[in-house]
């Protein structure tokens, strides 16, 4: 049975992955920060900043996925952005350490990144041969993929996917754009022509399981779907899903004020944008569950009853 080691694997995406894992016959090890013995995987402790017991996990294991890193859904502080960059940057090289110390380390190592890599692009079409982009969120993921680069990996198959926003029922933007939507405030953010980049759990899940268990996948690839829209057409769709009319946009004060003291968090995630494609993902024949975002809005609200 192949053997999996999933760091960051508490978070949504992680147990949806290792329940997919699970299923198509592969053995799921955990490393948390906080080890339940109850857990439906078995957990392993770790600390996320250094090595560790944790560490015989990676020996003989197959694959390696790293998902581990504080949520940017906050307001950028100065303390915040520090354990943000901090968060993931300790990650990788902890287990850059536990893997050097194993004998037979995973033939591979999935590494997640995000799609902010490009920073505020406008409307321009962001393919993984870009540059990074200005701004603090494309710092953090250049600095992130700069820390995996550096790793020793000889004879490893490296691959790097920088996901979307995702979109999920009960965590993420999902939830707070619906509830504001359903209260009759779903208008769009700002001017409203910025890019999202989204994709739906569904999908990002069968990414990085594809990312798992497919040899011939390695380097980096845009892990969104391929429709993205702009903010305005989002919230269209959305307003569309639940019955509400049509809403005047928010100006970008306004956003900048209920981001900060009404949902905690940094209006520029939802003022800034990318226009990404998965090409490379496309290439390869991966079939979208949910290419379209009306599609994926109606099936996100449609689980809720």
């Amino acid at each position: 049975m192949a053997k999996a080691v999933l760091a960051g694997g508490r978070g949504f995406l992680g147990q949806a992955l290792a329940r997919a894992l699970t299923a198509a016959g592969w053995e799921v090890v955990v490393l948390s920060r906080d080890a339940r013995t109850d857990a439906p995987f078995r957990e392993v402790q770790w600390n996320g900043e250094t090595g560790g017991a944790w560490a015989a996990e990676l020996e003989g294991a197959a694959t390696l996925v790293n998902l581990a890193g504080r949520s940017i859904n906050c307001v950028h502080t100065l303390e915040n952005s520090r354990a943000i960059v901090d968060s993931r940057l300790g990650a990788v090289r902890a287990l850059a350490k536990g893997w050097a110390r194993a004998k037979h380390p995973p033939a591979a190592w999935v590494q997640a990144s995000a799609t902010g890599f490009y920073g505020n692009a406008g409307d321009r079409f962001c393919e993984e041969t870009l540059p990074p982009g200005p701004g603090f969120l494309a710092e953090v993921c250049r600095l992130w993929e700069e820390a995996f680069a550096a790793v020793d990996l000889p004879e490893t198959r490296r691959v790097v996917l920088r996901l979307g926003p995702v979109l999920d029922r009960q965590t993420g933007p999902f939830p707070a754009l619906l509830g504001l939507t359903r209260k009759f405030l779903g208008g769009a953010a700002g001017t409203g022509r910025q890019y999202m980049s989204w994709v739906h759990r569904d999908d990002a899940v069968a990414m990085l399981a594809a990312a798992v268990m497919q040899p011939e996948l390695s380097g980096t690839y845009n892990a969104c779907a391929p429709g993205a829209v702009t903010n305005a057409e989002f919230m269209r769709e959305l307003r569309a899903a639940v019955g509400r009319p049509w809403c005047p946009a928010a100006p970008e004060f306004a956003v900048r004020i209920f981001a900060d003291k009404f949902f905690h968090t940094d209006a520029n995630l939802a003022l800034h944008g990318q226009r990404c494609a998965p090409q490379k993902f496309l290439a390869t024949g991966f079939k979208f569950k949910h290419p379209a975002i009306g599609g994926a809005i109606r099936d996100l609200t449609f689980k809720e009853f």
